[in-house]
């Protein structure tokens, strides 16, 4: 499918979890700590909680050969990296996330809020291209609200972990900035499900009827982007009144 648009109430709490299968959040959660930090080493991730960047840092045999590579571990110049450190042509680098974080306090929307992971000049100084690659902020009054671009997800196995990510994105920029949440837009350019997959999908997953959206909650004490950067762990975010149906195994395709 091309085009998918989906939308998540974060004003209202209502987190979106996948209640169809059991999901599981704390990795995406994690990631997306990561990315905030600029990380670009696998065992930083996996100190964490997440290890979703294992594979791609040391098992990639494209990667394993560049000579971009610094190591074991090493991620090179992907997403985070690009978000904090993004090279300017004339040296130095920007750090697209600090400029928003400081502007969207202040009150300040240039309609330009945007953190870009997508940087085609050095895709071969990294293991991996992003898939969701854009992150746009605007604010109303005193309302934040979110549109995030994907270009491709694998929906059975990938789509869970973006949507956490999306929406626990706009509420913590909201909390750190303080403004208060509105909706978050994410919008998949191709989504799709492999045909080792779709039986799964039709027969099982889609025949289940969801149930009720449970809460997420962060620390209040997290107040800056300092706060994310120094002392934030898994254990300052919360879900609240999970429940789900059966796990269910799908294939993952390459």
């Amino acid at each position: 499918m091309i085009n998918a648009d989906l939308t998540y109430d974060v004003a209202g709490n209502a987190f979106p979890l996948v209640t169809t299968r059991k999901s599981f959040w704390k990795a995406a959660v994690a990631e997306l700590l990561g990315y905030i930090r600029g990380y670009d080493n696998a065992e930083d991730f996996r100190k964490l909680g997440t290890k979703t960047w294992d594979a791609n840092a040391n098992l990639n045999e494209a990667w394993l050969k560049n000579p971009y590579r610094k190591g074991e571990d090493d991620m090179g110049r992907v997403y985070g990296v690009q978000g904090r450190a993004w090279a300017k042509p004339d040296g130095g680098h920007i750090d697209q996330l600090r400029k928003i974080v400081d502007d969207l306090s202040k009150g300040v929307d240039d309609r330009g809020e945007i953190l870009n992971f997508y940087n085609p000049g050095e895709f071969h100084m990294g293991c991996l291209r992003p898939c969701m690659y854009s992150h746009h902020f605007s604010l109303l009054g005193d309302t934040l609200y979110l549109n995030s671009t994907q270009r491709s997800c694998d929906v059975p196995l990938g789509l869970n972990f973006n949507m956490v990510q999306v929406y626990v994105f706009l509420a913590i920029m909201a909390q750190i900035t303080g403004k208060k949440p509105g909706q978050a837009y994410h919008k998949i350019v191709n989504a799709h499900i492999y045909e080792d997959q779709l039986e799964l999908m039709r027969d099982v997953q889609l025949k289940r009827e969801p149930l009720a959206a449970p809460e997420f909650r962060i620390n209040p004490k997290i107040k800056s982007l300092e706060d994310l950067e120094t002392w934030a762990t898994l254990d300052d975010f919360e879900v609240i009144g999970y429940e789900s149906h059966e796990p269910i195994r799908y294939p993952f395709s390459v």
